[in-house]
């Protein structure tokens, strides 16, 4: 068992939520920074039964003291930054809300880090939306940036945030590039979750139609709890590094939609109708990964694929 201690800012999220219940499991003293601690939904944590386990604090992550307090107070050896706006077309929406949270608080930390005395490694939350369209080939560290969302230009500034950092102060900070990678935890307004729960709800005698943007898009999806455990690897190397994070198998949303319905014995053909209303004003149509690097420096790899993550779904949304 390991003696160590961590925090994870974004603890109620889906990453977050399966990060705590990998840390304890480990051993490590987690602590978990909510915006209102007292009236965070924990349902995350709930489910996984882990939820009186963590220290859970209040904290705003622009609020400087604040954050400052609990990194000085509780002297983590590692900080896990998860907090963000994490929808790509929530984004679209709300440009100014996604570019502050997902840049300011990580600044926090990184000021607070430069100047406390201990040594603490920092893993950041990046996005495969940072690359943007590579027009089918598949991305790796070097792939060169080209956002094509708020949400994207957000991830991206905060990478070149991580790496001035890292450079002018030698601190450790890892940027994980993670691709799609789902779970039950994920909130219902992502696309993966309302087409499966869509699926299987027509599957029990719903009328409903299921209704989508584009479905040309391809996309790299894998499942949640393996991801987090290549986020600990990350930290546990004797210098920082960035990594791709994905299974390296990449399909249309048009094939996730028919594994789905085909799964549950449905023609999703008889179930799905698409509406241009729901397609973005900007949209990545291939997103492809080369997680290599993660392979032969991590030893981890994506044990589940796209039909082994919708078959998990199908299975949890069948028993609620």
């Amino acid at each position: 068992m390991i003696n160590k201690k961590a925090i994870i800012f974004g603890i109620t999220g889906q990453d977050g939520s399966y990060l705590a219940e990998f840390l304890l499991k480990k051993g490590y003293d987690v602590w978990g920074a909510s915006r209102d601690s007292k009236k965070s939904k924990l349902t995350n944590l709930i489910k996984l039964g882990i939820d009186k386990r963590i220290n859970l604090v209040s904290v705003l992550n622009d609020d400087f003291q604040k954050l400052s307090s609990l990194i000085n107070e509780s002297l983590p050896d590692e900080i896990y930054y998860l907090a963000g706006q994490s929808s790509v077309g929530l984004s679209f929406l709300e440009p100014k809300e996604t570019i502050s949270s997902n840049l300011i608080g990580v600044l926090n930390v990184l000021e607070v880090c430069r100047l406390i005395k201990k040594k603490i490694k920092i893993y950041y939350a990046g996005s495969s939306e940072c690359f943007g369209d590579t027009h089918g080939v598949p991305a790796t560290e070097e792939t060169i940036f080209h956002p094509q969302s708020p949400y994207a230009v957000s991830k991206t500034s905060a990478f070149w945030l991580v790496d001035n950092y890292r450079n002018a102060y030698n601190l450790f900070i890892s940027f994980g590039i993670l691709f799609n990678h789902e779970s039950p935890m994920r909130s219902k307004n992502f696309v993966t979750q309302k087409i499966v729960s869509s699926a299987v709800r027509i599957s029990q005698g719903s009328s409903e139609k299921l209704e989508l943007g584009r479905l040309d898009i391809s996309r790299d999806w894998g499942w949640a709890p393996e991801y987090v455990e290549a986020m600990w690897l990350m930290l546990q190397l004797d210098e920082p590094e960035d990594f791709v994070i994905a299974t390296g198998e990449s399909n249309t949303l048009e094939q996730f939609v028919d594994e789905a319905f085909s799964q549950l014995s449905l023609n999703w053909r008889d179930h799905v109708e698409t509406k241009s209303h729901l397609i973005r004003p900007s949209e990545i149509a291939i997103s492809k990964a080369n997680p290599r690097k993660a392979l032969n420096k991590l030893n981890w790899h994506a044990k589940s694929k796209m039909s082994d993550v919708i078959r998990l779904l199908i299975k949890y949304h069948e028993n609620i």
